[in-house]
């Protein structure tokens, strides 16, 4: 081995490294955090500004009590500056069924939620600034048991309450965050 090669091995993994350093270091400022400083201050206000308008149905009132803590858990009312409208969609598949009683035994509960958020003041023809759908699904297990089944059905509908309240969150989040 040449004194060449020598040399060559003893400084290529510190080359390597001073050069990953280098690139990480240039590419550290391109990235921002959400909620980091002053604008993630802004942020937060921004999300705590949102009406969420009511929504019907069982899986409706689930799902605005979770936006509203999620969006606003500190339970001050700042007046609002958007106007969150959600349309739900629940729909239940049972995927297994036992060949030799014929019933199902396991269950899963589809949900959609296609959401617009609007400025305040709102008239009619407005365009919304945000429009999207967030999916969620929540299998369950069924029994012979009928009020054991009516309960996992509730839970997998919780569930996909708050999966949905995160996803529309984050979602929120980051359209409000983009700069205008």
């Amino acid at each position: 081995m040449s004194s060449y090669d020598r040399l060559r091995a003893r400084f290529t993994l510190p080359l390597r490294i001073a050069v990953v350093c280098a690139v990480a270091g240039f590419l550290g400022g391109c990235f921002q955090p959400m909620y980091g400083g002053v604008a993630g201050g802004q942020l937060v206000e921004e999300l705590q500004a949102i009406k969420v308008e009511p929504i019907p149905e069982r899986l409706g009132h689930y799902l605005a009590n979770e936006l509203i803590f999620n969006l606003n858990g500190t339970g001050s009312s700042p007046p609002p500056k958007y106007r969150l409208v959600i349309t739900a969609r629940e729909r239940v598949n049972s995927p297994l069924v036992d060949t030799v009683t014929a019933r199902a035994t396991a269950g899963t509960v589809l949900v959609d939620a296609e959401y617009k958020l609007y400025r305040l003041p709102f008239t009619e023809g407005d365009k919304p600034i945000v429009e999207d759908v967030a999916v969620s699904a929540v299998s369950y297990d069924r029994t012979s048991q009928r009020y054991a089944n009516l309960r996992a059905a509730r839970a997998a509908e919780i569930q996909n309450a708050k999966v949905l309240a995160d996803q529309i969150r984050t979602r929120l989040a980051l359209s409000l965050a983009k700069p205008s």
